[in-house]
């Protein structure tokens, strides 16, 4: 035993006596094991990001969304004066709520226009006629006041729930609990403010179709008896219309395991009214969750794989270096030969250096990983506030990264295996070495 520590001595002494050399040859490991961490935590966070987004809809919600279809479309360019009357309607809701018994909730929402004012100021916006229930369906939060109730509902209140974003355009120095606004030309009263959500740019909102933050939401009564189902749109000396009576609905399963059966049952039954379904959209949110989560398996497979290649590099270099420390130091495997060294302790002795430079790479690699990922998050989007930035990139794209404790265990023993494994063939050959002709070497 004490020979074995010995050996190790020896080959951490070398070590220490060429520095720079040793830091270079290590330094292929250290940039493998840090592209390794980033890449993994640039790879988890962007995945954890979208998969907020897709669960801030409801994982357990089935959405069913009036879409125009291409007909209608086509139609518009023809005539100068239409309306176009698609997607769901009164009877579809009711056949879903009568069928779909064993539905938490089953929520519909009904668009009503998007043009609000507040005095002088202007805001092209969204506002939703909806039930007291979507609070909760939608995982939305109150951030002052109430949400609508079922007395607004009953009694067709003109109250209005507004998004963070409106809040912030309208009552920038005020409370806008109380205070008035516009949605067309029928006045409404703010009864709440919604909490912030991060659904802007990401996953979510590409499902939503919208930033939720600019929602505006009042008693779907309210948005029956005061909009009408024909919302009309001007443009260019002409006019269009879309009559639909219900703009989306949203079915809450009871449990996830309950959703594509949900799904499937809520398909069936619209495509009684609708044998085409092409205006109306079926969005199954936790069928987009497993498909992030097996997409994002395999980009971190290709992510790893790319990184992977840094410490192949690594690892040559290791050898490399060894292979030349082996040329340089045959006197000394002679002499160590020559006073009853074998060839396993000279084999172990170029092991434990070759080990030792792969061990502390990754350590330092670990370090580089952990620090630059931590950074990467805060730095990217800093970057893109600068002015230097405005009108040529989007500066709302934020870069979300996650150290994972898997990237770094994994990372840490491949870069030892790479360093051991590069490290055999100098060690043998430096072993094979004959004492005599090794003496001989100048």
């Amino acid at each position: 035993m004490s020979f074995l520590l010995e050996i190790i001595r020896l080959g951490l002494t070398n070590l220490r006596l060429h520095k720079l050399r040793s830091f270079l040859t290590s330094l292929g490991i250290v940039l493998g094991v840090g592209a390794v961490i980033i890449m993994v935590s640039i790879g988890e966070g962007t995945k954890q990001a979208a998969l907020r987004d897709i669960q801030a809809l409801g994982a357990t919600n089935v959405i069913l969304r009036s879409t125009q279809p291409p007909e209608s479309s086509s139609f518009g360019s023809q005539e100068r004066s239409f309306i176009a009357s698609f997607g769901i309607t009164r009877t579809d809701l009711r056949r879903v709520q009568q069928a779909i018994t064993d539905a938490a909730y089953v929520v519909p929402v009904k668009s009503v226009g998007d043009e609000m004012s507040y005095g002088a100021k202007r805001l092209v916006s969204q506002a939703f006629g909806t039930t007291p229930e979507l609070i909760e369906v939608t995982n939305l939060r109150m951030a002052r006041g109430r949400y609508i109730s079922e007395a607004d509902m009953r009694e067709r209140s003109a109250v209005a729930v507004i998004g963070d974003q409106v809040a912030t355009q309208f009552f920038t120095n005020r409370d806008p609990i109380g205070q008035e606004f516009r949605i067309g030309e029928r006045i409404f009263r703010v009864i709440g403010v919604l909490r912030p959500v991060g659904l802007a740019g990401g996953a979510g909102s590409a499902l939503v179709g919208r930033d939720l933050n600019g929602d505006v939401h009042i008693p779907i009564t309210t948005a029956e008896l005061e909009f009408g189902d024909v919302v009309y749109r001007r443009s260019s000396g002409s006019f269009s219309g879309e009559e639909v009576e219900v703009t989306e609905i949203f079915v809450t399963a009871p449990s996830t395991e309950s959703v594509l059966n949900v799904a499937d049952r809520v398909k069936r039954i619209v495509e009684v009214g609708h044998p085409q379904s092409r205006d109306v959209e079926l969005i199954v949110p936790w069928e987009l969750l497993e498909n992030v989560k097996r997409t994002q398996a395999v980009w971190n497979i290709v992510l790893i794989t790319i990184a992977a290649i840094s410490l192949l590099i690594g690892g040559i270099g290791i050898m490399n270096i060894m292979l030349a420390s082996v040329t340089e130091r045959t006197r000394e495997i002679g002499i160590r030969r020559a006073l009853g060294a074998t060839r396993r302790h000279i084999t172990l002795q170029f092991l434990v250096e070759t080990g030792s430079l792969a061990a502390v790479g990754g350590v330092l690699g670990i370090l580089l990983g952990v620090s630059a990922s931590v950074a990467i998050g805060q730095f990217i989007p800093w970057l893109l506030s600068q002015p230097a930035f405005e009108g040529v990139l989007d500066t709302k794209v934020s870069l979300e990264t996650q150290v994972t404790g898997w990237s770094i265990v994994a990372s840490f023993f491949v870069a030892s295996a790479v360093g051991l494994i590069f490290g055999i063939y100098p060690a043998v050959v430096a072993s094979r070495k004959d004492p005599i002709v090794a003496l001989r070497h100048d």
